[in-house]
């Protein structure tokens, strides 16, 4: 059976961003390439049309759509992260480059694309029916650009 997919739309970085990838995410699978052939958009024939990989399990097509669309915060990937030094890595990666940072958590890499780098237990964290719990630990997160898991897990354990 099929599964849903994404897609990433880039006006014409399809290679660039599997190459990015790649070099953030060690274990980015590279599945197969789609090639433009002939089209009334004035596409060279032979250029990169779809790029699919697979990041973390997460199956993703790169298309070279050669117009501009950009991204916005509406959409993200959220990459759940064990430990500290996971989160300071992907962190560094995906803000290399000319990438930034953003509030809590969430970074917009070179290519515009955001990203949500949060610990593991975030979701835990922020399902909890313990209200003081969430909102101790939310409270620390709305100070945070990168997240940084023992505050945060203090903050819901000591609530």
């Amino acid at each position: 059976m099929l599964k849903a997919y994404v897609c990433v739309w880039s006006d014409k970085s399809a290679a660039e961003m599997v190459k990015f990838y790649k070099f953030v995410f060690k274990d980015t699978k590279v599945e197969k390439y789609a090639y433009w052939g002939k089209n009334p958009m004035g596409v060279k024939e032979g250029s990169i049309l779809t790029a699919h990989i697979t990041i973390l399990g997460q199956k993703i097509m790169l298309l070279n759509g050669f117009m501009k669309m950009p991204f916005n915060e509406s959409i993200s990937f959220v990459v759940p992260c064990k430990t500290q030094r996971e989160i300071d890595i992907y962190w560094k990666k995906l803000t290399a480059g000319g990438g930034k940072p953003v509030e809590c958590g969430w970074v917009i890499d070179k290519f515009g694309v955001r990203w949500q780098i949060a610990p593991a237990d975030f979701d835990k964290w922020n399902t909890t029916k313990n209200k003081k719990k969430k909102e101790a630990m939310m409270a620390e997160m709305w100070k945070m650009k990168k997240l940084d898991i023992k505050i945060l897990k203090e903050a819901f354990n000591n609530a």
